[in-house]
């Protein structure tokens, strides 16, 4: 009997080194049908057209979003909202989400077009005026600026510049001028309510050095650095035509500029879309969804849905352009550029070791344009059954310094609205949501 417990033992030994295995195994399995259930893809939504027209929710957006959260209402798939406005911090936008779509959004998922400014350290401690409505200052010390100045600011300390209404013209002019911080920068938010005061206070600031009581000096060229959110010439509201947007208030100041100087106005930065800087931003918040998620797998193709050719459209385009030359040159000094024409717009290396810094690296290679017929592009055209047919537009809607290339506004895709989307590229991916997915 002495001689079997060794063997017993040993075979206890070997049925604990079974089932530990057995366990391992179960778990690896377990590990490898979680990752299998690991969509590699992420989903960019723009807001106005595609899930809302106004204040008024587009039908198929609940619809759509129904199949994206499980019976917890937790996202299966990373999402993040890409819009151009830039009235209202992220938070107050998440809110307007959830309500709007029934499902919880937190501010995490929200990109608005005046994010990429948390980049721009080398502002946040100069005293910038800031041109927009709403909560402007609110926004810009959320994104890191120390020193906001308001154009209603400038204006009360100098009333006598706004002089274009009558009825607020000042009666008596101050005796002596109220000296405010001399501006270094001026950020345009998006379009303000009062288009004469905020023209004339921000050339005044252009034209002056940034002392807008002062005479105006033409040598002053290049003016003070100008960063601008959001290029929407238009968007959808409720009217059945598109309304102005931010792009036609750009437009305004530019062409005001040139017909006093006689010189071109400068950006330092563009923001919002169709520019890179505000997909890579993008990108880097669905990698950050999924990393909550612990997922093992790498997003790598990101999907725009988008009611607009000039900004969803062009700006997915021309981010998937960037990711197919960053990735191919890896590391090569060339410059990315997009199509070919009179206007370029470029992102040296040096830009993208700024975002880079920030960011890091992104992990997608393509990002695929979706385009819905629910808002700018004709609701009630017929939806071609080959995407591959013209859309572009015979007249260029977008901002002057980006390159008029018919292939950047051409969708991969065309769908009637933002639930065809979703089942389109559910069909694409062969993803089938399941109820015991990991998620958020």
């Amino acid at each position: 009997m002495k001689g079997l417990f060794p063997f017993c033992r040993g075979l206890l030994r070997t049925r604990g080194s079974i089932r530990r295995l057995h366990r391992a195994g179960m778990c690896l399995a377990a590990d490898e049908q979680q990752s299998s259930f690991q969509p590699s893809f992420g989903l960019l939504f723009d807001i106005d057209g595609v899930l809302v027209r106004g204040k008024t929710p587009i039908p198929a957006a609940k619809k759509a979003f129904q199949k994206l959260v499980n019976s917890q209402g937790q996202f299966l798939v990373p999402v993040v909202f890409v819009t151009n406005a830039g009235n209202c911090l992220r938070q107050t936008k998440a809110d307007q989400l959830s309500d709007i779509l029934g499902v919880t959004i937190s501010q995490d998922q929200v990109m608005m077009s005046h994010s990429p400014l948390r980049m721009f350290r080398q502002y946040h401690d100069k005293c910038v005026l800031v041109s927009g409505q709403g909560p402007v200052l609110d926004i810009a010390k959320y994104l890191g600026f120390s020193n906001p100045i308001t154009v209603d600011s400038v204006r009360e300390s100098y009333p006598f510049l706004d002089m274009v209404d009558h009825t607020r013209r000042p009666n008596i002019l101050p005796s002596a001028a109220v000296d405010i911080p001399k501006i270094d920068a001026v950020i345009l938010f998006g379009e303000p309510t009062r288009w004469e005061t905020n023209l004339q206070i921000i050339i005044d600031v252009l034209l002056t050095g940034g002392h807008p009581a002062k005479l105006h000096q033409n040598d002053n060229y290049p003016h003070i650095p100008l960063l601008a959110c959001n290029m929407d010439l238009m968007w959808m509201a409720e009217a059945r035509s598109p309304r102005f947007g931010h792009g036609i208030f750009m437009v305004c100041l530019e062409n005001i500029y040139k017909k006093i100087t006689g010189k071109e106005l400068k950006y330092e930065a563009l923001m919002g879309k169709p520019s890179e800087v505000t997909y890579h931003f993008a990108e880097y918040l669905i990698r950050t969804k999924a990393a909550e998620m612990q997922w093992n797998k790498p997003v790598q193709t990101l999907y725009a849905i988008g009611d607009n050719l000039m900004t969803d459209i062009y700006g997915a385009n021309l981010y998937n352009r960037h990711l197919q030359e960053r990735h191919s040159r890896k590391g090569s000094a060339a410059l990315v550029q997009a199509g070919s024409g009179a206007r370029v717009t470029t992102v040296s290396q040096e830009e993208e070791a700024v975002w880079e810094s920030e960011l890091s690296y992104p992990s997608a290679t393509q990002c695929k344009s979706v385009l819905v017929c629910t808002g700018i592009y004709n609701p009630h055209a017929e939806v071609p059954a080959d995407p591959s047919q013209s859309v572009t537009e015979t007249v260029y809607h977008g901002h002057r310094d980006f390159r008029i290339d018919p292939a950047l506004v051409e969708p991969g895709h065309i769908v009637p609205d933002v639930n065809a989307a979703v089942d389109l590229i559910f069909q694409l991916e062969t993803f089938v949501p399941t109820s015991d997915k990991r998620t958020l």
